[in-house]
């Protein structure tokens, strides 16, 4: 029989060849691989797919991945962790190393991302196109271009291993498997406590019971200082390596550091020109430019303060030159700074930008320079301010409500809608985010009523006094929709959306931008009919404009990001736009930083109207405006204006004007004021007593009338 099969298959060679590649196929997996690294194997075999890298081609380790991907791939190492910044090419390591582990070890392998839409991306965008172009990997892919329950989102099997991807949400998710090897990736975007059961790190360990050659790597983008749990497993680790580089001109090794002003090493440039940008060495003090540092990078190594380093064969070493056993557990730490893909005076560039807007008080670009660029959690400098220290600022601020400073360009107001009242503030803008408080208003009234919306619209159209002599106008409107009245702002909200009058709700995911991406159609229900999508429904990123408010508010001197408070608003105006903070709460899923009440139940109006008028500066996208653009607005207000008897000198803006008389159902004066529009005590829940005959605010009433400017003659020229 034998001999006949032989014959048969020496007369059909095709059949022959087929019968071959399958039986050494499915033998391999009985084979013993060559010794091999996993940063050999990637050199040797990985590929870069177009869709997820900034060049496609063959892979080339960099000289600080090298050590990186040994350690992922040494079988005497458990636990591997990388706090990382962007541009270092770690996803692609940990695509590299999945391959070595899955062609090279035949090992299964589990990768669990932040949430179930992540795991599905990192299949999609990353996975998948490995999967196809690195030939290695077809090899051991039977089920490759295969609908297959082998090939699918969550599973990936091989000849003698697999792949699943999983979120890190559920606790589901980490039940029923086991593998060799468990990736954690993003960790700081995991859930501290999943599901009441513990933190993702432990209960993914737990998938390695049984393994031969265990294996737990983690990596991240820090975020928050206290609360990073990148930060953790670093600081736990036996070993911790920075990557150190000889100086070009002395031979010192040393890591990169950022340095800035104040220190003596580090990044140093001429002010003013970021592209002068050198790294001051720190034992010879001379400076060696990004080109000189990649032609010394592939003598760099791994090494930690007390001098242990890992040679090219991922051996490790004391300082003297003993051999060490490799370690339970690594952790490296690295910035954008080491990658050719960045430049460094790209680097001093996005710093500098970050710092500018740090002086206006929004620190969400350091912030994101401190995570994505230094690869460091990010320690903001405080949790909430005083009201007595903005109360006592504000006496120094000499301009009157109602009459708009010289340097207030522009006009947003945010409302705010209670049971039994609205409260709206009215804010002016101008050049570098800086702001100033125009007037505060809170409408005695129901908001089921049609007055009520009424006075606020006579109120909404009024156009203030300039410090110019001219007017201006509201640009923008946001109100809240939360509460009981939330289809009386919509109907309200739907018929002025020409006059940029936003419904607005806070957006549910914390950290959100202020303005929360696109906003969504909803149903309006008006004199007793449903009208489909008739409104669209803003979300406002709360926190982070809480965050914003709070550090302009901190900004001691006028100028950019400076926010203007007038010396003649009430005093619990103060109390209200200070009655939050940023604490770190306790919560179903780990420690949280929230905004709170300073003072349970005490009124906050004031903070909110202010968060929807930021709302309307970010729509508009004021902090945007060029140079020219502020020029242009101030040129309206103040126009130059030939002298005719001076040979064109500019003539200077008039005097400002004092606040306007009342118009029929607003309130001007804090003491005289319509029943609808009264102002309540600062402690009160409840408006003052009005007359039994109180007038009724029209139904359809018009703009308030300004008085016309006042003409006088200035050096031979009407104003």
């Amino acid at each position: 029989m034998t001999g006949a099969l032989a014959q048969y298959l020496a007369d059909q060679p095709a059949l022959r060849d087929v019968l071959k590649t399958v039986l050494q196929a499915g033998l391999a997996a009985f084979g013993v691989p060559e010794p091999m690294r996993a940063s050999q194997w990637a050199d040797k075999y990985f590929y870069l797919s177009a869709e997820s890298s900034y060049r496609e081609g063959e892979w080339s380790t960099w000289p600080f991945q090298r050590a990186i991907l040994d350690c992922m791939g040494h079988d005497r190492i458990v636990s591997v962790t990388v706090r990382k910044p962007a541009r270092v090419g770690y996803t692609k390591m940990l695509l590299a190393a999945n391959g070595y582990f899955a062609a090279h070890k035949r090992r299964n392998v589990i990768v669990y991302q932040p949430t179930d839409s992540d795991a599905e991306d990192f299949v999609k965008g990353e996975l998948d196109p490995v999967l196809r172009d690195v030939k290695a990997m077809r090899a051991v892919f039977p089920a490759f271009l295969r609908r297959s329950k082998d090939n699918t989102l969550r599973t990936k099997r091989f000849l003698g291993s697999s792949t699943h991807v999983r979120g890190g949400t559920s606790s589901k998710n980490y039940r029923r498997l086991t593998a060799d090897v468990v990736i954690l990736d993003e960790l700081d975007g995991f859930d501290r406590d999943i599901d009441k059961e513990g933190s993702p790190i432990r209960l993914s360990f737990k998938r390695l019971e049984g393994a031969t050659y265990p294996k737990h790597i983690k990596g991240s983008t820090p975020k928050t200082r206290g609360s990073s749990l990148t930060d953790e497993e670093f600081e736990a680790a036996d070993h911790k390596f920075e990557f150190h580089v000889p100086c070009p001109h002395c031979k010192h090794e040393q890591p990169l550091r950022w340095g800035g002003k104040t220190a003596r090493s580090g990044f140093k440039w001429v002010e003013g020109k970021p592209e002068t940008v050198v790294h001051i060495c720190e034992a010879c003090g001379v400076g060696f430019t990004q080109a000189e540092y990649l032609q010394v990078w592939q003598f760099g190594r791994w090494m930690t303060v007390d001098g242990i380093w890992i040679d090219p064969e991922c051996r490790f070493f004391t300082r003297g030159g003993q051999e060490l056993p490799p370690p339970r557990s690594v952790a490296f730490t690295l910035w954008t700074a080491y990658s050719p893909q960045a430049t460094w005076q790209w680097i001093v560039e996005e710093r500098i930008e970050a710092e500018r807007l740090k002086r206006k008080g929004d620190d969400t670009a350091l912030k994101a320079w401190t995570n994505t660029t230094l690869g460091q959690s990010y320690k903001a400098e405080g949790t909430s301010t005083s009201a007595e220290i903005l109360k006592q600022r504000s006496q120094q601020e000499r301009y009157r409500l109602r009459l708009v400073p010289r340097g207030g360009l522009v006009l947003t107001a945010g409302v705010d809608v209670q049971d039994n009242r609205l409260h709206a503030l009215v804010w002016a803008w101008g050049r570098d985010d800086e702001s100033w408080l125009v007037d505060r208003r809170v409408f005695w009234s129901d908001p089921g009523a049609m007055a009520t919306w009424m006075s606020l619209d006579t109120y909404l159209m009024t156009r203030f006094p300039h410090e110019s002599g001219r007017s201006l106008a509201i640009d923008s409107v946001a109100i809240d929709t939360g509460g009981h009245f939330t289809h009386q702002v919509y109907r309200y909200c739907m018929l002025r959306d020409t006059r940029r009058v936003h419904a607005t709700r806070g957006a549910t995911q914390a950290n959100r931008p202020i303005v929360a991406g696109a906003p969504t159609k909803q149903d309006v229900s008006a004199d007793g009919q449903l009208i489909k999508d008739g409104v669209k429904l803003w979300h406002v990123g709360t926190d982070t404009a809480k965050d914003l408010l709070l550090n302009r508010l901190r900004l001691a001197q006028p100028g950019p990001g400076y926010v203007h408070v007038s010396h003649e608003v009430e005093p619990d105006f103060f109390t209200q736009i200070t009655n939050e903070h940023r604490i770190d709460v306790r919560t179903a899923r780990g420690v949280a930083s929230r905004w709170e009440k300073v003072t349970s139940g005490a009124r906050q109006e004031d903070l909110d109207c202010t968060v929807l008028a930021m709302f309307c500066a970010a729509r508009m996208k004021l902090g945007q405006y060029t140079d020219a653009e502020w020029s242009q607005l101030e040129r309206a207000l103040y126009p130059p204006t030939a002298d005719l008897f001076g040979g064109g000198v500019p003539i200077a803006a008039p005097e400002p004007l004092p606040p306007w008389p009342s118009a029929p159902g607003i309130q001007v004066e804090p003491a005289e004021a319509s029943p609808v529009l009264a102002k309540a005590p600062a402690d009160a829940d409840e408006p003052p007593a009005a007359p039994a005959a109180a007038p009724i605010v029209p139904m359809l009433p018009q703009p308030a009338i300004l008085p016309a400017p006042r003409t006088r003659r200035v050096r031979g020229v009407l104003t």
